[in-house]
């Protein structure tokens, strides 16, 4: 296949790539000369790793393959994120091995196994028509202010209400779990990064030991009554895996859904021709290809538990696998004119929800029905909805994120 032509020093985790979007002609040219690539460059401002790179993967079978192996694998030795912000030494990455994202079977099975019967085709359903209400008078809202910013007025608020909802957190709560979470998450992007990123999550997991000690005295149907009384391997949780429990659903149920939103939002005012056909059919195809387009996590990363082989590479043992979903998911073996938004697009293999495996996304169910929702409502109540400023991209080497979309509701 012969070498890459990816710049000297390059580095496919540093921030500062994605803000002007991803680099899409440096994965193409990966899938075509090196699918798996060792990425010499060590991460700027990465703590916690001793090692000198990470192997990049962005072939959509390679992906597949790395996530469908949690033996060959491990989501818990260096865990699944694959950039720290500085302040984030060895011990607090330690800490973060109690979210669910970074284990590995069976601990992994067994965890998710507590609130799985919470996110079923079934369940989720069920929440059609009160998700349904909320969306109408989500977008009624703004469509009142006449112009606004979009990701705050209208992407966010769904999944922050539809989260609250499952989770048991108080409505009146939910924009102190936005602020949270996007502190969390947004530790590269400057208008993020005042607060330490560990003393948000400490401030959510005290708030969730608060819901704990309240469920106890008063059990609900939620899904921290669940948590509460759940039991693994034959103990109850401790107090840090509660907190990372609701941290992970509380963070993962509003980020990735509320970033799909504003992608897809912004690729239909982009391209006009697919938002009147989306008016005009409302195609079920659609919300796969917001989820593929928009492809809320870009990467996240294993390390190999043992020597092995992906597409011919040598990779040993400790080495870090990074699965580059952004690339993945505009695979041209697998998708017909990737880089054409298409809500006719059938059929639609996307990553966006993970290479499926152990770790395929929980709360999927709950996002396409969100998406669903939420459009057929700016369909139907702002079908005239155009930018009026330009988006402003998240700065991070790993959530594909959209932290304002200025706009003109009608």
């Amino acid at each position: 296949m012969g070498e890459p032509r990816i710049p000297e020093g390059f580095d496919f985790t540093d921030p500062g790539v994605y803000v002007d979007g991803v680099p899409r002609e440096y994965f193409a040219e990966l899938r075509r000369t090196a699918p798996v690539w060792w990425n010499a460059q060590q991460p700027r401002g990465s703590a916690g790793f001793d090692d000198e790179g990470f192997w990049a993967v962005t072939r959509h079978s390679d992906v597949m393959a790395v996530s469908r192996d949690s033996e060959t694998y491990s989501s818990w030795q260096n865990t699944a994120i694959p950039r720290f912000h500085p302040s984030i030494t060895r011990d607090r990455i330690e800490m973060q091995r109690y979210v669910m994202l970074n284990t590995d079977p069976p601990d992994h099975t067994a965890l998710r196994a507590i609130v799985s019967r919470g996110f079923t085709p079934r369940t989720i359903e069920k929440l059609r028509d009160v998700l349904a209400a909320r969306s109408e008078q989500i977008v009624r809202t703004a469509l009142a202010r006449g112009a606004g910013e979009f990701v705050s007025d209208v992407a966010c608020e769904l999944p922050l209400q539809a989260i609250a909802e499952l989770i048991g957190i108080p409505q009146e709560d939910r924009r102190q779990i936005f602020e949270w979470s996007n502190a969390m998450i947004g530790y590269d992007d400057p208008d993020f990064s005042g607060e330490d990123p560990m003393m948000a999550a400490w401030a959510l997991m005290a708030y969730a030991v608060k819901m704990a000690e309240e469920r106890q005295e008063t059990p609900r149907e939620d899904i921290v009554t669940k948590l509460v009384n759940a039991e693994v391997h034959g103990e109850h949780l401790s107090l840090e895996e509660f907190g990372f429990f609701v941290l992970m659903l509380a963070v993962a149920g509003n980020e990735t859904t509320r970033n799909a939103i504003s992608h897809g939002m912004l690729a239909f005012l982009d391209n006009p021709e697919q938002w009147e056909l989306y008016r005009a059919q409302r195609p079920k195809s659609a919300v796969e290809e917001i989820i593929r387009w928009g492809t809320p996590v870009n990467i996240f990363q294993r390390t190999a538990t043992v020597d092995t082989v992906l597409a011919g590479k040598e990779i040993k043992a400790g080495d870090r696998v990074g699965m580059f979903y952004g690339s993945a998911n505009f695979d041209d073996e697998v998708f017909t004119d990737p880089l054409q938004f298409n809500v006719d697009r059938v059929p639609n293999p996307h990553l966006g929800f993970g290479g499926s495996g152990a770790h395929f996304c929980l709360g999927a169910n709950l996002a396409r029905l969100e998406i669903e929702l939420i459009f057929n409502a700016i369909a139907d109540h702002m079908p005239g909805i155009r930018k009026s400023g330009q988006a402003q991209r998240l700065r991070s080497g790993w959530i594909h994120g959209i932290k304002e979309l200025p706009v003109k509701y009608a």
